[in-house]
């Protein structure tokens, strides 16, 4: 079924008018399904992969070998979610601008990329279902001192892990 927004009553949490192809830096968290540590524990400050959490960091490194023009800045796999930076970069110079009109295509905006990724990840779990919830935060990085304050903190998670928002005991 098609969504509907007169029978599924959702908001979009997008920016409205905003192109999530074009180049720049995006924040972005997904949570796994209601909040299961499914990709290991954190032992010392330390995040320890599990098998599932290892198959959840092989694909995002393997994210841009299935897209073009994207670079992955720091990121790192949680129990129960994932922190990553994406980089979408211009790679028309300005004179090929100028030659032709700049078509981004529909697989390779940032929507496309996260359902790839999480796609992918349930189906090598294999668990028969999305180990995802629905959806995922994105925050666009605007400045150079916002993305090493990001960094910095997706470094630091599992440090302060316990006074994070998405912490469970373990």
């Amino acid at each position: 079924m098609q969504y509907n927004p007169n029978i599924h009553h959702r908001k979009t949490i997008r920016l409205q008018h905003y192109n999530y192809a074009s180049a720049g830096s995006y924040f972005i968290t997904i949570c796994c399904f209601k909040n299961q540590p499914i990709f290991g524990k954190i032992i010392n400050g330390e995040m320890i992969l599990n098998e599932n959490g290892k198959i959840a960091h092989q694909e995002w490194l393997n994210t841009i070998n299935k897209r073009k023009g994207i670079e992955i800045g720091e990121f790192i796999i949680m129990p129960n979610h994932m922190h990553g930076i994406l980089n979408f970069i211009n790679e028309l110079s300005e004179f090929d601008d100028m030659i032709k009109p700049r078509f981004n295509s529909p697989k390779n905006n940032l929507g496309s990329i996260i359902r790839g990724y999480k796609s992918s990840v349930s189906s090598k779990i294999g668990l028969g279902y999305s180990v995802w919830q629905r959806n995922y935060h994105e925050h666009i990085i605007r400045n150079e001192q916002s993305y090493h304050q990001i960094e910095e903190y997706i470094i630091c998670n599992p440090i302060f892990w316990k006074k994070d928002c998405f912490y469970i005991s373990q």
